[in-house]
Order: C-alpha cells, then sequence, then structure tokens
C-alpha cells in the first residue's frame, strides 16, 4: 500500500464535502504534470491525507483511492487523468502545516519541501507519525 496527500481549498472542496459525498468523488481539475504523474502511480486501496490549503493549511482527514487512474471528466484534453477517493475518517485534531515543519520527522515530506503540489506521495514513516499528531490509528 502507498500513502499520498491531496490538497484543496476547503471554499471549492473541503472535508465536509468530501464526507457528504458519501462515496467516490473525482478527484479532477489536476493540472499539473508531477501531480498527475503521482496519480498514476496510485492503486485502489491506497490511503491519503485530505489536506486543507490555504488558510487552514492541515491535515484534516483520511481518504481511500476508490477508483484508478481515468480520464478528468473536467476537460476533452486527453493529457489530462484522476483517480476517485472516498471519505474514510477525519482526524481527532487537524495537524497543521506549522506543526509538520516543526516537526525533525517530518523534516523531508514532500509537503514541507514543495507545498504547493496539488497531489503528492507520503512515506509510510510520515503516514504514521501524521496519524498519531492527530490521534488515529494508522
Amino acid at each position: 500500500m502507498a500513502y499520498w496527500l491531496f490538497k484543496s481549498e476547503p471554499e471549492t472542496w473541503g472535508w465536509d464535502d468530501q464526507v457528504k459525498k458519501n462515496g467516490p468523488e473525482e478527484w479532477g481539475g489536476v493540472r499539473n504534470y508531477q501531480a498527475r504523474n503521482n496519480m498514476r502511480e496510485m492503486k485502489k486501496g491506497d490511503l491519503g491525507f485530505f489536506y486543507h490549503s490555504v488558510k487552514e493549511k492541515a491535515v484534516v482527514g483520511i481518504v481511500r483511492v476508490a477508483n484508478e487512474i481515468h480520464h478528468d471528466s473536467t476537460t476533452d484534453d486527453p493529457r489530462w487523468e484522476c483517480v476517485d477517493i472516498e471519505a474514510v475518517k477525519p482526524l481527532k485534531r487537524p495537524v497543521t502545516l506549522d506543526e509538520i515543519k516543526a516537526t525533525p520527522e517530518l523534516e523531508n515530506m514532500v509537503l514541507v519541501n514543495n507545498s504547493r503540489l496539488s497531489v503528492q506521495p507520503v512515506a509510510e514513516a510520515e503516514w504514521k507519525f501524521i496519524c498519531k499528531l492527530g490521534g488515529v490509528d494508522a
């Protein structure tokens, strides 16, 4: 199993929207090749953090990849693909970007070094550490 982080502006699509969907939702609209390529690596069942960007800047929940890479329905351009994700559970407490940056065990995390990338890998040790900080079982 691999681990990921999906960033979204909560005003556009937040954790509450993902939960209300009550099933898979296309993670469409991504127009960055590196983020798209990360989605190409995902397998059904992989887990990811749902991250609120912009104002909140915090990991707030856990999602699961429900469907592997397919055409992004928000465009006719065949270069753009996406996966579908579904909500698994919220973190008991959000883990902020400031907290992540201040934690030596997370200093090599992609989020710390490339915070603009909207879909990014998370190492297993980072996954476990953030789950612990967020009060949930890895």
